[in-house]
């Protein structure tokens, strides 16, 4: 019976076929006639032929994806990369047995350790059926359970593997907006806040929707995070430079942004938004309340969105420094919603918390029309949702254990304990910087880097100009090549064009950093010799 069915349906199958692609209507046909009207058919190439050219090619491809640089993880990166195989497949066949990625404020890889509550949280939201094991109570603390058991409540179905609501999980929005309102005194709203995959697609998503055209452009610090910069050109805008006064530790000046802004404008260029990083990225410095309420009326003024990176929120190193959101700024001013619009960006991966991988973050949007709201919903849907992992953990840092719970000691050990290694760190560096021939470095104030700047030999130029390389890049190629050390050079950046700098995160393990100091010292000493004017 199953083989006479079969058959019968194979047969109809065929006598449809032949019927349908027998009739003139068919797509063969309509497609041919057009063919046959224009060219004749070639069935198939003779074999003296010259080959296809390929489908994509770099001059076919979107040439803003060409025009958009991203130096973090560029070049030298690229190159550091292949070294390290060579280290692997051939030991001994560099002068270092080890790369240093110091390129990236990437903690983990270079010997962080995670948040033990965090992952606790974490891993019983992932396996929630070990949370009715006995031998879980003595393996996980009190708090974490409480919180994992809290946070699957609030995710329907209990499911980390499901889509979630494309602004985030509800009851995550809940917990961030209440962290907000503990951090700065003012309400937040769930509904406000857009749960990302790290701040970047959030960025991505911003710059999106206010960009058109090369007629639209966005004031950008220079130096800046490339981020920007790439995005910008990805959506085909302007980026309006204003630059950080390296004399005044990095100082951003309302001067230097009018005169940016009023030479944009005398261009025919729409400046729709102010990009401003605290703790700054590449340059570590941490803005005073009293330049936040400027920027804030500035913006207020001009009718400037305010786009504030502050993923470097919790690394400040300075005693005499503080973080201060622009949101707690504005309000604090008596400026609501329908004042300023402003966009908030905060992650997962910097921090003490450092959880790069895990891809967590979330925009909070204010003072947006319902209208515009609902075309940031519509391209947050497009994404679908931010991995749930990431959710839970932009929760956990937005609301970290409290006095009384049982990981509260332990978790306030471990966060110190990071941020406290990380400001040695950041001194150490500077100093051993500043103490180079022809160096010199600003304090870093916080974030995770050190920014300093080389005064290269009129020969160094000469030599870097010679093999078409920007001079920055070719000492940090050269560093690389005879230390292992991967720095980022300050042209990925921009800076005050002449000046050359680069980036080194202050990452690298507390008990790592006189080596990492020693190697640059004496590959400094012997660049500076060989290249003295």
């Amino acid at each position: 019976m199953r083989r006479l069915v079969i058959a019968r349906a194979r047969d109809l199958v065929n006598r449809s076929h032949k019927k349908y692609t027998n009739s003139p209507q068919h797509p063969f046909f309509l497609s041919s006639s057009r063919l046959l009207t224009s060219a004749p058919v070639i069935d198939s190439p003779s074999p003296s032929s010259s080959p296809m050219a390929p489908p994509v090619t770099v001059n076919s491809i979107n040439p803003k994806i060409i025009e958009c640089e991203y130096a973090v993880r560029g070049e030298i990166v690229i190159l550091a990369q292949k070294l390290q195989q060579e280290i692997q497949s051939k030991p001994g066949s560099q002068p270092f047995d080890e790369i240093l990625y110091c390129n990236i404020g990437n903690p983990q890889s270079l010997g962080q350790q995670p948040i033990t509550f965090f992952r606790e949280v974490l891993a019983l939201c992932d396996h929630p059926a070990i949370l009715d094991k006995s031998e879980t109570q003595g393996l996980f603390s009190a708090d974490s359970i409480e919180r994992a058991w809290q946070i699957l409540d609030q995710i329907p179905g209990g499911a980390t593997g499901a889509y979630s609501h494309s602004q985030g999980i509800k009851g995550l929005r809940d917990t961030i907006a209440a962290g907000i309102k503990a951090r700065d005194g003012f309400p937040a709203d769930p509904n406000d806040i857009f749960l990302t995959d790290g701040a970047s697609p959030g960025v991505h998503m911003m710059i999106q929707l206010l960009i058109s055209s090369e007629n639209d452009g966005i004031l950008c610090p220079i130096p800046q995070y490339p981020l920007y910069s790439a995005s910008i050109a990805l959506q085909g805008g302007t980026l309006v430079p204003y630059y950080l006064d390296e004399a005044t530790g990095w100082g951003l000046e309302i001067s230097e942004l009018k005169k940016q802004l009023e030479t944009a404008r005398s261009k025919g260029i729409a400046v729709r938004a102010l990009v401003v990083i605290n703790p700054g990225n590449p340059t570590g410095q941490v803005l005073a309340e009293e330049n936040q309420r400027e920027i804030v009326e500035f913006c207020k003024d001009e009718g400037l969105i305010l786009l504030a990176d502050e993923v470097y929120q919790e690394n400040v190193f300075v005693p005499e420094k503080k973080f201060h959101s622009f949101k707690k700024v504005s309000r604090s001013m008596g400026y609501g919603t329908k004042d300023i619009h402003l966009v908030s960006f905060q992650s997962v991966s910097k921090g003490y918390y450092g959880e790069c991988g895990k891809r967590g973050g979330y925009m909070e949007v204010t003072g947006f029309g319902a209208d515009v709201r609902e075309q940031i919903y519509k391209m947050a849907s497009l994404n679908l949702c931010a991995n749930t992992t990431g959710q839970i953990l932009a929760s956990l840092v937005m609301s970290p254990p409290k006095v009384g719970d049982e990981s509260y000691e332990s978790y306030c050990a471990e966060r110190d304990g990071i941020l406290s290694s990380l400001a040695r760190r950041a001194k150490m560096l500077e100093d051993a910087f500043n103490n180079l021939e022809g160096m010199t470095c600003n304090k870093a104030e916080g974030a995770m880097y050190v920014f300093p700047r080389i005064h290269l030999p009129e020969k160094a130029i000469n030599a870097a100009e010679a093999v078409k390389t920007v001079p920055d890049a070719f000492y940090c190629r050269r560093l690389l090549n005879a230390t292992g050390i991967v720095v980022i050079p300050g042209s990925g950046f921009g800076q005050v064009p002449g000046t050359w700098h680069f980036r080194c995160t202050i990452l690298p393990q507390e008990d790592k950093i006189p080596a990492v100091i020693n190697r640059l010292t004496d590959f400094h000493k012997s660049f500076m010799d060989e290249y003295r004017d």
